[in-house]
């Protein structure tokens, strides 16, 4: 405790705080009389600099839940139909339904520990901001958790300074009559109103706020959009997927549409031939495609398989969207490791994916502060009962999301000295 209490004295000295004065004598330190100093707490996030204008926004899926969140098991996206987590491999792999192993490991998406970390790592790799896979606010199946996840990753977006939008999965609704699908589809969306549209870091295209929809694969015609989005206030820039808008949400009586967005395709410069029809044109880039639903009981994989290249698929992707002049990009996508699509660290790629990221957005940071931000996150669990460092740990996040990475560092040292 000595150690923690010198340490923030030293960190209050060097920062000239408010109430700290000038590096003090023996007889000023804390516990002789003078008060403890306090850290400076939280700070306003600050934007990273880019040369790249390109927006730059990834798809992220927050359903991920281990037995601390989830009554004592696994979630089914780290077990699909035939794996065990709690068995370990002579690795110290968890048995998960991935081809690719985190690198801190299955987790829970309503972790805050884990979701600063995310935060963080996006922050200093260029990203903009999260579009959220959402599943609506029905009380079935593991929509609340999704529900419950997405609020609690809006909360680390607006403490990282970072942007999100959401991806609305109409396929939750295919289980309802056609009116029920409406009802549940207005709800759903006033809720996003109601909840997101007004927040400062919701995405806004075209002055409205974002909103893309999976497919649609429920809701198909364009009066029926119409409808749903007419319930609300102010209509939304709405996306549907690449080819989708002109059968299921626009005709010459709707626009519902303002425009389209790429999934997985290993070719997309055939799309971005057609991007200038579109009001707005949102590209996508991906590391490969290797779903893992067949091995996992889970039935046939949605896509064929498309090699990562060792690397180069993302990098020649990325250069696609430059040349063909995007203003957004998906990346596709953080965390779906069940199709192998995830760029999230992991053991077997590491920061390959951020690191060619820093270099596409034209960032000034390296892999060093990404392995800094990892390092951030292992001291927390290492220290998470102890209630000294997990202050000197909360300053090191707010060090971070200022970018203060130095001094984030600095804090690290000196807490494992």
């Amino acid at each position: 405790m000595k150690l923690i209490k010198a340490i923030i004295s030293i960190i209050c000295c060097l920062l000239l705080l408010p109430g700290a004065g000038a590096c003090s004598s023996g007889n000023d330190s804390p516990g002789n009389g003078g008060g403890e100093p306090v850290l400076p707490g939280t700070l306003d996030p600050v934007a990273v600099t880019k040369t790249n204008p390109i927006k730059l926004y990834v798809h992220y899926m927050p359903w991920f839940e281990d037995p601390a969140s989830n009554n004592g098991t696994w979630g089914q996206h780290w077990t699909m139909s035939n794996c065990n987590p709690d068995k370990v491999n002579s690795n110290g792999k968890r048995e998960i339904a991935s081809r690719y192993y985190p690198l801190i490991g299955p987790y829970a998406s309503s972790d805050t520990d884990v979701l600063n970390y995310h935060l963080l790592l996006m922050k200093y790799s260029g990203i903009d901001g999260i579009l959220v896979d959402w599943y609506g606010i029905q009380d079935k199946w593991d929509y609340p958790a999704n529900k419950r996840n997405t609020e609690a990753l809006v909360k680390a977006v607006e403490r990282a300074g970072l942007e999100f939008a959401i991806v609305y999965e109409d396929q939750t609704l295919k289980d309802l009559s056609k009116q029920g699908q409406l009802t549940q589809a207005k709800q759903d969306l006033k809720y996003l109103e109601n909840s997101f549209f007004s927040k400062d870091c919701y995405i806004r295209i075209n002055s409205k706020p974002l909103l893309m929809t999976f497919g649609p694969q429920t809701i198909q015609t364009p009066e029926e959009w119409n409808d749903v989005l007419g319930s609300l206030k102010t209509r939304p820039t709405f996306l549907t997927l690449y080819t989708f808008s002109a059968s299921t949400a626009n005709n010459s009586q709707y626009t519902n549409a303002a425009g389209e967005y790429l999934w997985v395709d290993a070719q997309p410069e055939k799309a971005y031939e057609q991007k200038d029809k579109f009001s707005v044109f949102m590209g996508g880039a991906m590391p490969g495609f290797d779903a893992y639903y067949k091995e996992g009981g889970w039935g046939d994989n949605p896509h064929v398989k498309v090699d990562s290249e060792n690397g180069a698929l993302f990098t020649r992707q990325l250069e696609a969207a430059r040349t063909a002049g995007l203003d957004h990009l998906q990346l596709i996508t953080w965390n779906d490791f069940g199709e192998g699509t995830n760029i999230e660290p992991t053991q077997e790629w590491e920061y390959r994916y951020l690191t060619a990221l820093q270099q596409f957005a034209g960032v000034t940071y390296s892999e060093s502060v990404l392995k800094d931000v990892y390092r951030w996150y292992v001291l927390e669990k290492e220290y998470a009962k102890d209630a000294a460092a997990q202050k000197i740990l909360s300053q090191a996040f707010y060090y971070f999301v200022s970018l203060q990475a130095d001094k984030a560092q600095q804090l690290m040292n000196e807490l494992k000295k």
